[in-house]
């Protein structure tokens, strides 16, 4: 479903409603009284807290603003908090060891590009944008006391990844026991109708129902979004590099969704391509029936690459990566680098590390090893090989990156 009538008369139109109430969504928490807030017809303060922990935001975080986006189609006020004070403590969600500090020149750089990224789904002009720190950091330990009192360190223990560690013996910082009080505060300062988040959200979620009370608020209602795996089928997360990021380039957004495994093609269409429900009934028809998983696949990295990029960056990716991946010809824009002055031969391990085809020397002798490295197309395991350099030497790792010497 496309909500694209007049914003404000669809508040509480029926159809809509479910909509909101259904789409990507795990569990709400007080549904009754939410549908009732939904049916008055009130415009609600629809609040998402975004830490800023990493430059990118991915397939699986989309998920959610897509959802706040069909709350802003319908009328609804959207509060975005960034977490830049909560950032530096560390949300410990689904969390099985202690999270580091973050400093505030780390928080600022991985701002840089949030917005243009959050532009990318919601009217940014229409969102209120907060900052948590303007609230956090004037905090006296008196008030940090009284939130304190809201929990039981018993409560804290039953989370799951509090137990496990706590079973295990392994450090658990009490900073880490403030932060679902922070979350609820959050939900205190902006006044919050609902709150949105994923399923490792929920107990930070509940905190805001606990705290708001303390200060004469009506407890939020909360909605509990579904979460995305990874390319790989585990759960989508930068660290174990299996995600997709909405800024990826066409070529890289198109690829990756390549990659996805065929048991999640439909999944991925469900929650991230925001194709017509009947359409995805259709593709999933045809896989049933038989049709290659490839060919639905392709028209899921299509859907995508041209939700992000746009219908001419969709096309043009599509084309190269038939180009390349069935026609085994190679990019039409590979990036160059100089051959190294006064040097005739470099080591394998060195050309992909100074190629940028890795991030660092062990990365590349682990790339190699792992047989993911090519050179004129041939595959080479032995990281010591020497390379004779020369222009027009192409080398690749994986199925998407390529450089060349010019």
């Amino acid at each position: 479903m496309v909500i694209n009538k007049n914003h404000d008369q669809q508040k509480n139109n029926p159809e809509v409603i479910n909509h909101l109430l259904t789409w990507a969504v795990e569990d709400i928490i007080d549904k009754s009284k939410l549908v009732d807030k939904l049916k008055s017809g009130r415009k609600l303060r629809v609040k998402l807290g975004i830490d800023p922990t990493g430059k990118n935001i991915h397939l699986g975080r989309a998920i959610t603003l897509w959802k706040l986006r069909d709350f802003q189609k319908a009328g609804h006020k959207i509060v975005l908090v960034i977490g830049d004070f909560t950032a530096q403590i560390g949300d410990p969600s689904d969390k099985l060891s202690k999270r580091p500090f973050l400093s505030p020149a780390d928080i600022k750089n991985n701002l840089i590009n949030y917005k243009k990224q959050v532009g990318k789904i919601l009217d940014i002009k229409k969102v209120e944008w907060c900052y948590n720190s303007a609230w956090l950091k004037k905090m006296n330990f008196a008030e940090v006391c009284y939130l304190a009192e809201s929990f039981s360190v018993q409560q804290m223990l039953a989370r799951r990844n509090f137990k496990e560690r706590h079973e295990k013996g392994e450090e658990i910082s009490v900073r880490e026991f403030l932060y679902p009080l922070m979350q609820g505060y959050d939900s205190v300062k902006i006044k919050a109708d609902l709150e949105l988040g994923g399923t490792d959200q929920l107990f930070n979620l509940q905190a805001g129902r606990v705290i708001q009370p303390l200060y004469k608020q009506p407890a939020q209602d909360i909605m509990v979004t579904a979460m995305l795996e990874g390319t790989d089928g585990r759960k989508m997360s930068t660290s174990w590099g299996n995600v997709i990021n909405i800024n990826d380039s066409p070529k890289d957004l198109y690829g990756k969704s390549m990659a996805v495994r065929d048991e999640l093609i439909i999944r991925y269409l469900k929650l991230t391509a925001r194709l017509d429900k009947n359409e995805i009934d259709k593709l999933e028809k045809d896989l049933v029936d038989g049709t290659n998983p490839k060919i639905v696949k392709a028209r899921l990295a299509f859907e995508l690459v041209k939700l992000y990029c746009g219908d001419k960056a969709a096309q043009k990716a599509a084309v190269e990566f038939e180009s390349v991946h069935t026609q085994g010809n190679l990019p039409q824009d590979i990036k160059s680098f100089p051959i190294p002055k006064n040097q005739a031969n470099m080591i394998l391990v060195e050309v992909v590390y100074y190629l940028g085809l890795a991030n660092s020397k062990a990365e590349a002798r682990r790339l190699v090893g792992q047989g993911g490295v090519k050179v004129s197309g041939v595959v080479i395991k032995d990281w010591q090989t020497k390379i004779t350099l020369k222009s027009g030497l192409v080398v690749q790792v994986g199925s998407r990156r390529f450089a060349q010497f010019k």
